[in-house]
């Protein structure tokens, strides 16, 4: 008997100090990971998910392990899985990104413009480049103060090939990109041309940089505002879009 409490007695030593390791274990991974020992915990009620796009934003080639990157194969099933989910009415995109790999961010732009649910961005820091279109294919579009938009010709890298051809494959593509943000923005065609081959604006290069009221007057964007404006604008558009789909059921 007396060995037998002695045995659940030590078992019980033994248990409690490797809980004690995990526990501080795991305290000091989320104070690695995120700075700080208590992580906030999205409502389970939440009816909006927040879709980060930020750093650089990578297509078919993987970048160097230390580039921060958006991975466009990781969004996109994301984003397949949100219009399937009925518990989430309403989508928030939060930008802060440098561009990246074109056909990769009109990829995103165009499965973030084809959701059926409202949708609403918002442009903290940066959405530089490839990130234009993306910041546009939403329902409606915020940027804060501070934050910049540059608007530049499109880029390659590596070997290029100087033939014609090579230069009517970038014209073809640079008219995508175009199209695209025109028909999801209120800038005309012509005034973003003029942003994107104007001298002068960029060191030793050609565009512009845009900051925040700038592309609000330029019909880019369509307000200035942060976090707060951003979520209150689009809960108004999830109840209105509840408003009109029980007035067509009934």
């Amino acid at each position: 008997m007396n060995n037998d409490i002695q045995k659940n007695t030590s078992n019980q030593e033994g248990q409690e100090p490797q809980k004690e390791e995990k526990s501080s274990s795991g305290l000091i991974e989320k104070i690695q990971q995120l700075g700080q020992t208590n992580v906030p915990q999205l409502s389970p009620d939440s009816r909006i998910h927040c879709l980060t796009i930020i750093g650089q934003i990578e297509g078919h080639m993987a970048l160097p392990p230390q580039n921060k990157t958006t991975k466009y194969e990781h969004l996109l099933p994301q984003l397949v899985a949100i219009e399937q989910n009925p518990k989430i009415e309403g989508v928030l995109i939060v930008l802060n990104t440098v561009g990246g790999d074109v056909e990769a961010g009109l990829a995103i732009s165009e499965m973030i413009a084809s959701i059926s649910k409202p949708t609403v961005s918002i442009v903290l820091g940066g959405g530089h480049s490839i990130g234009v279109p993306i910041a546009v294919s939403c329902d409606y579009s915020f940027i804060a103060e501070t934050a910049t938009m540059t608007i530049h010709p499109i880029r390659l890298t590596g070997l290029v090939i100087g033939v014609p051809a090579t230069f009517e494959y970038l014209d073809k593509m640079q008219e995508r990109v175009v199209n695209f943000v025109t028909k999801h923005s209120k800038i005309p065609e012509e005034t973003f041309k003029d942003l994107m081959f104007a001298k002068g604006n960029l060191t030793r290069d050609i565009g512009t940089n845009v900051i925040g009221i700038d592309a609000v007057k330029s019909g880019l964007i369509d307000e200035v505002g942060g976090l707060g404006p951003a979520m209150k604008k689009l809960n108004e558009m999830i109840d209105l879009q509840k408003e009109n789909n029980e007035g067509l059921i009934q």
